[in-house]
């Protein structure tokens, strides 16, 4: 079975968050064994997704930013209304008048 080419883009920003993760572990002075037990995943994975192991699984990466105390600030980072063109968009779909 072949397996499926990760995009460049997909595998460089793998690589950046996993190291902005293990620079955030290392800021908080936790180990990697207190991250993964937090995060109730293994200490490989953890490694892996410090690494930049695109297959790692997104349950893993939220509960690791969890761990991290930055599960909400990557939830509000993905809020399309915290962009000007989410709220463009919205401001767009709000209708003129209502009529009963």
């Amino acid at each position: 079975m072949a397996t499926k080419r990760v995009p460049y883009p997909v595998q460089r920003a793998s690589s950046d968050i996993g190291k902005q993760l293990a620079l955030w572990r290392r800021m908080q002075n936790l180990t990697a064994q207190q991250v993964a037990e937090r995060a109730d995943i293994s200490r490989d994975t953890l490694r892996r997704l410090e690494h930049g192991d695109p297959g790692v699984t997104m349950a893993s990466l939220l509960g690791v930013l969890r761990a991290l105390g930055a599960l909400d600030r990557a939830v509000d980072a993905l809020d399309p209304m915290q962009t000007d063109i989410g709220r463009i968009r919205a401001i767009e779909s709000i209708p003129k008048r209502v009529r009963h």
